[in-house]
């Protein structure tokens, strides 16, 4: 089935954004977890025949995994960031701590998915996710990473909403469009404050 490939392919990009040593990689990866999150919502959308999943799949593609990429390697050329992002968490315990969450999640999920009838390995993949976002975000010291942990957030929430509920009211699709304007503006002031402090350790 299309829709067990593309979440497979999401959870898998997410893990190996996890592992990724250089700025640039991380953003095609987060470019790639987003362009399998809209093609979900496409595939989901002309499945129920739902136009605003439709819709909601074009601009993910259009702004999460074409735009916010762009935005991100456009300002991290401008600020001179460090290309080099060696995450906190050494490989070899972040080997034995992905596969945890896993597990941990699946479990964590199931008092969850037995009230479900269908659709429950989507619940505990985008519960992972999220698990696996936060650990993104918190094994780095560098704002980038942190800001690609915190979309990727967004992203498992997304999925969650989409598999769980087989779509979403349109407010709330709004809701998490509005959500991520907001993370823009708050990455736009991070970019900067980072400049500065460059320029004035410089």
């Amino acid at each position: 089935m299309m829709v067990d490939f593309f979440i497979g392919l999401f959870l898998a990009s997410l893990i190996t954004a996890i592992f990724t040593t250089r700025l640039f990689r991380l953003l095609l990866w987060y470019s790639f977890n987003s362009l399998t999150l809209g093609i979900l919502a496409l595939l989901i959308g002309f499945k129920i025949d739902d136009g605003a999943m439709i819709i909601t799949g074009i601009v993910t593609i259009i702004i999460k995994a074409v735009a916010i990429p762009y935005f991100l390697k456009s300002f991290s050329q401008k600020f001179h960031f460090v290309r080099q992002i060696t995450p906190n968490v050494q490989t070899h315990h972040a080997i034995m701590l992905v596969p945890a969450i896993l597990v941990f999640t699946f479990y964590l999920s199931q008092p969850v998915t037995n009230m479900m009838s269908g659709n429950t390995n989507y619940v505990a993949v985008s519960i992972s996710s999220l698990f696996l976002s936060l650990m993104l975000m918190m094994e780095h010291k560098n704002v980038a990473p942190k800001i690609i942990g915190f979309l990727s957030i967004e992203n498992s929430l997304f999925l969650l909403g989409i598999t769980a509920t087989n779509g979403m009211p349109m407010l709330v699709e709004l809701g998490i469009f509005f959500d991520l304007l907001m993370a823009i503006i708050v990455i736009n002031l991070l970019f900067h404050r980072e400049g500065f402090q460059g320029a004035k350790d410089a």
